[in-house]
């Protein structure tokens, strides 16, 4: 599962620091440029809440591997292509083939791991991701700087195709998993559950937040970095998201100390350190900015990793569309949110990047709050 989120996030996300590449090669503005990554995210997006319940007929691993195995291939054939419209349609298809495996692998968690232990087993997949998200940047950054970017998808996608094929070896297949038939009336009833469920739904709009302000800082702080203040080149900006690996140490971190203390309690205190990293990212002072990325990667994974495993708690039945829709306003809040970041670059910079972002997560501390205080229609599980 380290190895499935480690890929996903690679995959994904490879295209993040080539967003100042894109401008110049392609000749569009930074906030079309983002697209390049919004598409991928918005058509996963809307994508898994098909796919999760897709894979109650398929099965949970037979989903998650094919998810990887083919979003590889297709970010190799994205590295030779020319025109941006198309290159766009193909970053989309990766977004639509990816969608088999986040929701699914919640699933597969939820299904498969002890109830004491699933904080830390989605910490730990959390993990994954945030490993995987720190190489593709950084890899990304230093084979473009070295060899061009075409060269440098590609060999995020090569990675990602080795990913996936030791999830296809050492994944255990699901032992609890029971297939069920298909029925689109069933799937739109086991949504609207979910809906009416009054602690789940601030979960949802939690996700949008957090990963709207966490993506929109990767979005936007490159250009700073780039720009006459710091002047950096590619590689140094991607040595600086080495930073990632914090995200690494915080969701199993976070995940495991939430199953003590209370998720109630961990969860604003990892929104909180979230805000002030942002805050920190308007210093003169390159220490200082490193510092509030790394203070931003850690609260964000810290509070992915206590938010997505509540879902799993709270949802007793259909897990799998539970974690769908989490998911779904966790890549909506990447595509819509890391896009509309780019209007307050535009009309104001870095400084009205931060003060967007500070917005949303000071109303992801109150929605923090409302979790805590509303009980859940299956029960309260804090």
């Amino acid at each position: 599962m380290v190895a499935a989120g480690f890929a996903t996030f690679e995959l994904m996300y490879c295209v993040q620091p080539l967003l100042p590449v894109f401008v110049h090669v392609f000749g569009v503005t930074p906030l079309g440029s983002s697209f390049a990554l919004s598409m991928t995210t918005g058509t996963l997006a809307l994508a898994l809440l098909v796919a999760s319940a897709l894979s109650e007929t398929w099965g949970r691993t037979p989903m998650m591997i094919s998810a990887i195995l083919l979003a590889a291939v297709l970010t190799m054939i994205s590295s030779v292509i020319d025109d941006w419209a198309l290159f766009l349609l193909m970053r989309a298809a990766i977004g639509l083939v990816l969608s088999g495996l986040p929701a699914v692998a919640m699933a597969y968690l939820a299904e498969e791991v002890d109830r004491e232990s699933i904080g830390l087993a989605m910490g730990l997949y959390v993990a994954g991701s945030g490993f995987g998200g720190m190489t593709g940047r950084l890899l990304t950054e230093m084979v473009a700087d070295a060899a061009g970017w075409r060269i440098a998808i590609a060999v995020v996608g090569a990675i990602g195709l080795a990913a996936g094929l030791v999830v296809m070896v050492a994944l255990p297949r699901s032992r609890h998993f029971v297939p069920r038939l298909f029925a689109a009336r069933s799937l739109a009833f086991n949504y609207l559950e979910h809906l009416r469920d009054p602690a789940l739904v601030p979960l949802f709009l939690e996700a949008f937040l957090i990963m709207g302000g966490f993506v929109s800082v990767y979005n936007y702080i490159t250009f700073r970095l780039l720009g006459p203040h710091f002047d950096l080149s590619q590689s140094r900006v991607g040595l600086i998201f080495a930073v990632y690996l914090v995200g690494v140490v915080s969701s199993a971190w976070v995940g495991g100390i939430a199953g003590r203390v209370g998720r109630t309690r961990a969860l604003p205190v990892a929104i909180g350190v979230e805000l002030l990293g942002v805050l920190l990212t308007l210093s003169g002072n390159l220490t200082l900015v490193v510092l509030g990325i790394a203070l931003v990667t850690f609260g964000f994974f810290g509070a992915h990793s206590v938010a997505s495993s509540w879902v799993g708690l709270r949802a007793r039945t259909n897990r799998a569309q539970a974690a769908a829709l989490y998911l779904f306003l966790y890549y909506l809040g990447s595509s819509v949110i890391g896009s509309a970041s780019g209007v307050a670059y535009g009309k104001a910079g870095w400084d009205g990047v931060v003060v967007f972002i500070a917005c949303l997560l000071i109303g992801a501390l109150g929605v923090a709050r409302l979790v805590a205080i509303l009980p859940s229609r299956a029960g309260a599980v804090m």
